[in-house]
């Protein structure tokens, strides 16, 4: 029998890839700029000790710090998402460690800024705004630096805590090399008896396979492979919350939890709630859980049988070319200006679309301030794969208007309210489907798939923050964190979070050790409140049309010259209540009803 393997790099059609020459067109213009950026580091020499002398030191040094940042993140964009094409490609690992050693020198050069403007004397700052006008443009951002005083340090440790950064970024990079570059899987065999390598790239695709026998060979293969590192995985995710708590500590925060959740000034009962109203609503997900295993046809309903579809006639298959065109015209309701801009970044290399040989797994949306986003896929000609497009486009969209009417220093969102843009995406495309669909078994199928998201976004994502919460508090208690018991902790979850209908394979006990999420602590309980909100947003874009799309696109565009929690007060949607997350559980508890009726 013939034997699939990943293609290289060099196989996929030019077309299909995305064009990171619009960022540097080769690598010696980087090498430049990378040298030009090392020079401008030595202009801070000059406002240090005089930064809060006059207002116009004051500006200039905040002009300095923002060319330097526009071409940081030039430098370090370009020669990542080079290395995300191959990560066996050894020329741009080399230069994504010198970006990211040259981000920490940046941090060094510009670490006595903050300590000196918290030093001024009390009003100056009133004095200075009076005198210039030019600083009625840092208001936010000065408004944001001095309500963390106390949790500044002066400059010296400043400086210390900067050049710690790179260390603390390795638990991360080693996690990133050894699951990207390094780990290999087995061959498993398929549905029509073919011996096809296993990756993380398909790895979903025979999670939805219609056969028992290799969904289970597909989720064995799977933690087979990284139970024979677990004590290494312990070890990296360990060294990570001890990195996350060590920061906090050094800052006075009374919890990692806390430290994270302060970058965005959220209050620590909007995650407190959010696991809580989740809570409320796993009856509701038990319930969806025993439908599965009804319609399923199973005696036993194991961790391998919740992502196949339970409708199984109506596998749907959808070209790149094809989710494109969905995704247009899903997001209809948007209106002439939304679309003619995700047109253009269908149509200008935006986005590298295929899977191949050491290519970095997942999705993202990237970019850089003065060049367009662009978005990595990893596309498999699935329902979930147009989804994921959507989903991307939506950040990329996000960035595109933000960029456009915000100055580079408030352009970049807080990653609060970073997951609205792309799940209201989803949202949009998937009420177009729902709406055009006469046949009950595709209907049946797509609300199910509907049911999914929300399964993978709320309840999932909140249970990854669930288990960031109590690993953290672990090591804050002065405990260690080893493969055993972050298994347990892991295995615990699931069965509070999935029920008593499912059987716990006790390989997902050992699901932790794959999610690369968890190295960026305290992120991914946003992907539960931005579907919260994106939810919310979508109901409002199709119960009032244009009014409520003029609200959405200001959102869009504020990028963060407002705290998110207001970004979306203003907008309509409150999340310092838990109505956001109450309503769209509520949606998910209509969705399972709708779908008993249409399966009985």
């Amino acid at each position: 029998m013939e034997q699939q393997h990943q293609k290289s790099r060099t196989e996929i059609p030019e077309a299909n890839k995305w064009h990171l020459e619009d960022i540097f067109s080769d690598n010696d213009l980087w090498e430049k700029e990378f040298s030009h950026v090392e020079t401008l580091l030595n202009e801070g020499k000059r406002f240090e000790g005089h930064l809060v002398d006059n207002p116009e030191s004051l500006i200039m040094c905040f002009e300095w710090m923002d060319d330097l940042s526009i071409r940081l993140e030039e430098i370090y964009s370009y020669a990542r998402m080079r290395r995300d094409e191959d990560n066996r490609n050894a020329t741009y690992q080399a230069l994504t460690d010198r970006a990211g050693a040259l981000a920490v020198k940046v941090g060094s050069a510009t670490s006595f800024v903050v300590p000196e403007l918290l030093a001024m004397p009390e009003g100056r700052l009133e004095e200075y705004r009076a005198q210039s006008p030019k600083m009625e443009l840092y208001k936010q951002a000065l408004e944001d630096i001095l309500r963390k005083k106390e949790h500044i340090l002066n400059a010296g440790e400043e400086k210390l805590l900067a050049e710690v950064g790179e260390l603390a970024e390795a638990p991360g990079a080693i996690f990133s090399m050894a699951n990207n570059a390094d780990l290999k899987f087995p061959s498993i065999v398929d549905e029509v008896g073919q011996s096809v390598e296993l990756t993380k790239g398909n790895y979903i695709q025979f999670m939805e396979s219609h056969e028992q026998g290799v969904r289970k060979a597909a989720f064995e293969t799977l933690y087979a492979t990284y139970a024979k590192q677990r004590n290494t995985w312990a070890a990296t995710l360990n060294s990570s919350v001890k990195s996350d708590v060590f920061f906090a500590k050094a800052r006075h925060y009374p919890s990692a939890l806390e430290a994270s959740l302060d970058d965005d000034r959220v209050p620590l009962k909007v995650y407190e709630s959010l696991i809580e109203t989740v809570h409320e609503f796993l009856p509701q997900m038990h319930r969806y859980i025993q439908l599965r295993k009804k319609a399923l046809k199973l005696n036993e309903l194991h961790m391998y049988d919740i992502y196949v579809p339970i409708v199984p006639e109506t596998t749907m298959t959808i070209t790149y070319e094809e989710a494109k065109a969905m995704v247009i015209e899903g997001l209809q309701p948007l209106g002439e200006d939304y679309l003619k801009i995700l047109e253009e970044g269908f149509q200008k290399k935006w986005i590298d679309v295929y899977e191949n040989e050491g290519k970095t797994s997942g999705a993202y949306s990237w970019g850089t301030y003065r060049s367009h986003p662009y978005v990595l896929l990893n596309h498999q000609d699935t329902l979930n794969s147009m989804f994921t497009l959507a989903h991307e486009m939506g950040h990329s969209l996000h960035t595109f208007f933000s960029n456009r009417e915000q100055p580079h220093l408030y352009a970049g969102y807080k990653i609060f309210v970073a997951e609205v843009a792309s799940t209201l995406n989803e949202a949009l495309v998937m009420e177009y489907l729902l709406a055009k669909t006469k046949d009950a078994k595709i209907l049946a199928y797509l609300i199910n798939h509907y049911l999914e998201q929300f399964r993978g976004t709320i309840f999932r994502q909140t249970m990854f923050a669930e288990f960031e919460k109590k690993v953290h508090s672990v090591v804050e208690e002065g405990g260690a964190l080893t493969a055993d018991n972050l298994s347990e902790i892991y295995r615990d979850l699931n069965a509070v979070y999935y029920g008593a209908e499912v059987i716990l394979d006790p390989e997902i006990a050992l699901e932790w050790a794959r999610i690369p999420h968890f190295y960026n602590a305290f992120y991914v309980y946003k992907y539960a409140t931005g579907f919260s909100a994106a939810t919310a947003f979508a109901r409002a874009i199709l119960d009032e049309g244009k009014p409520a799309v003029a609200r959405y696109l200001k959102f869009l565009s504020g990028g963060s010259s407002d705290y998110p929690i207001e970004l979306l007060r203003k907008a309509g949607v409150d999340m310092e209540t838990p109505v956001p997350v109450r309503n769209a559980l509520q949606v998910f508890a209509g969705l399972v009803e709708r779908l008993e009726i249409l399966l009985a």
